[in-house]
């Protein structure tokens, strides 16, 4: 899995649609959910995943506790990673980078941010290569 981090309109997607030949895209930001990303996988293109952190916080009130919240997001990347390697199909990860250290007022965008954070770590953890861009530029990080 390859992980490309950065902050909103950071130049993420350019990036991608310049590095790689056809993709399908699975995003929060069409209103796609999460669990269907396995139908858009079955396609011959590579698989693009992102808008974690609204797939997050929808899932959110679905768990009694953060902990299980991020432990769902575990449980998903690793299914995503595993079926990666079965199938020897490239996915790509975006996500956001959010905050930059500034911790929101109220309670729900903290647990949100914090989530994202924890969810980001352990992608770039698994991933094979992680990019990070900001202002269009990008740099290979691991």
């Amino acid at each position: 899995m390859q992980l490309v981090v950065g902050g909103a309109y950071s130049g993420k997607r350019k990036i991608i649609r310049d590095q790689c030949g056809e993709i399908s895209w699975h995003s929060a930001y069409h209103n796609d959910l999460l669990p269907d990303w396995k139908i858009k996988f079955s396609s011959s293109s590579m698989l693009v995943l992102e808008g974690w952190e609204d797939w997050i916080k929808k899932d959110l009130y679905l768990y009694s506790t953060i902990d299980e919240v991020k432990e769902h997001f575990y449980q998903q990347i690793d299914e995503i990673c595993e079926l990666e390697k079965m199938h020897e199909k490239p996915v790509i990860f975006i996500m956001l980078e959010m905050g930059r250290g500034i911790v929101p007022l109220k309670e729900e965008e903290r647990s949100i941010r914090d989530i994202s954070g924890w969810v980001l770590q352990y992608a770039a953890k698994k991933a094979e290569s992680v990019q990070y861009c900001w202002h269009g530029l990008v740099r290979t990080i691991k």
